[in-house]
């Protein structure tokens, strides 16, 4: 068996055989655990009881955290005229449309979320095999394709966080950072849960929502109680 690092066996110290913890529980000992010299992310996963195979147990979304993410977002906007305006004027990082597609079929991606307005949709469609891969594809189920690209921008760089499950039915996400205020967190935290049971598909069958577990960029995970985890 390999040997741990310091820092693992530090943060296995703190954690020993916890499990099933309540949401504040679970954050207090992530905060304590974290160690690393840089701000840690603090991840929820959430293992769901759904075959994404299907397209009616697929699960996607995006939530607005109540206190932000903590990561700076840089958004792409695909937009021409008033609206390449007005995607500027509410803080794009990149606006363009066949120039941002070049630069993207280059192999520059230079940004975290990717929105368009719907008359750029044919033009955007070209890169499907480069940004789908990456999930920075505009969809409009998430509101990334939209003639309100202030609206969308402003939520982007606000703290909204995209969802979609993956193959073994697990939906990942940020929901802070380790130096948020552990009230601030749990919130996030339940909010988080809250948009994800609001997702559930029309072809969810049996439990819908299995395990909800959290972790430090650096740390292990403990897993959370479900009836905590959806506290309102």
């Amino acid at each position: 068996m390999a040997k741990l690092g310091k820092r693992a066996r530090a943060a296995q110290e703190i954690f020993g055989t916890a499990s099933n913890l309540s949401v504040e529980e679970a954050v207090a000992l992530i905060k304590k655990a974290a160690s690393a010299k840089f701000d840690e992310t603090v991840e929820i996963a959430m293992n769901l009881g759904v075959d994404p195979r299907h397209a009616d147990q697929m699960v996607r979304g995006v939530v607005q955290l109540p206190n932000g993410t903590g990561k700076t977002v840089r958004v792409a906007v695909f937009a021409r005229g008033a609206k390449a305006d007005e995607a500027k004027a509410a803080g794009a990082d990149i606006v363009g449309a066949e120039d941002l597609m070049e630069t993207i079929q280059s192999g520059k991606i230079e940004f975290d979320r990717c929105i368009a307005t719907p008359d750029l949709m044919p033009l955007v469609g070209r890169l499907g095999k480069i940004l789908g891969p990456r999930n920075l594809m505009p969809n409009p189920k998430v509101g990334t394709v939209t003639m309100d690209v202030k609206t969308a921008v402003e939520a982007a760089k606000g703290g909204e966080v995209q969802f979609k499950v993956e193959k073994a039915g697990v939906v990942h996400g940020g929901i802070g950072k380790v130096s948020f205020d552990a009230e601030k967190l749990a919130q996030n935290v339940r909010a988080f849960v809250d948009a994800v049971n609001k997702a559930k598909p029309s072809g969810a069958k049996g439990a819908y929502l299995k395990k909800v577990s959290l972790s430090s960029t650096m740390g292990p995970g403990v897993s959370v109680d479900l009836a905590s985890a959806t506290a309102n």
